[in-house]
């Protein structure tokens, strides 16, 4: 699975699509009408304060703050775990942590900025503001929380990681739903948020090495323990 290119591949033409019809205006944009009439119609039914306050919650967690501090976190705390089990290069998550927090915004920037999409009140674009496409905030939590999961997830045992790497997917679903819900982003600029954010993870993957090498017994300066 993880050397299979289908996954890359099809996430790539789907978001080379959606961005081909946000800078053309096909009728895919239609869809964003559609849903942003869906889920005003929704919210309008259920009138759910709760609900509202949850969506807000989880918007507010693809900002810069608190992603970023959590990604750089969960690089200390996979370096600091990785150290403690003896492996060789356990200060890599160190520098796989700030690098991915430096790609979020060369990835979103110059694509918000080329494209000058309004966003889903339609308010026409102040002069030397950015654009909403893609989402910024659902790249951010997508990248921040997925590789902070990736590396921390490596030091953990299986059933341990399965339930991280599954948490954190659906974190990065349930920020992409508040933005949607709130008005905040329309549901394009959020999918190529997550097709973003899973092509980082993906390429990753490949790069990371699959089972970390720990040092011998002797490296470690420590005698192992005595059977009788």
């Amino acid at each position: 699975m993880r050397d299979s290119l289908a996954t890359p591949l099809l996430l790539g033409a789907l978001l080379a699509l959606v961005s081909w019809q946000v800078a053309a205006s096909g009728p895919l944009l239609g869809l964003d009408r559609w849903v942003r009439s869906s889920v005003a119609q929704l919210r309008d039914t259920l009138h759910s304060g709760a609900l509202d306050w949850c969506a807000h919650l989880l918007s507010d967690l693809g900002s810069t703050v608190p992603a970023v501090p959590v990604l750089l976190g969960a690089g200390g705390l996979a370096a600091w775990r990785s150290r403690r089990a003896g492996v060789r290069r356990w200060w890599l998550p160190l520098l796989v942590a700030p690098l991915a927090a430096v790609l979020i915004p060369l990835l979103v920037v110059p694509a918000k900025d080329y494209f000058a999409r309004p966003g889903p009140l339609e308010l026409p674009l102040s002069p030397g503001s950015w654009g909403w496409y893609p989402s910024g905030h659902t790249t951010t939590a997508g990248v921040s929380y997925g590789v902070g999961a990736l590396l921390v997830g490596r030091t953990l045992r299986t059933a341990a990681r399965r339930a991280l790497y599954a948490a954190t997917a659906l974190l990065g679903f349930g920020v992409g739903v508040g933005l949607i819900w709130c008005v905040y982003h329309w549901f394009l600029d959020v999918l190529a948020g997550w097709c973003l954010s899973v092509l980082v993870l993906w390429c990753l993957t490949r790069w990371l090495p699959r089972d970390p090498a720990r040092r011998p017994a002797a490296d470690l300066g420590e005698a192992g323990p005595e059977r009788n």
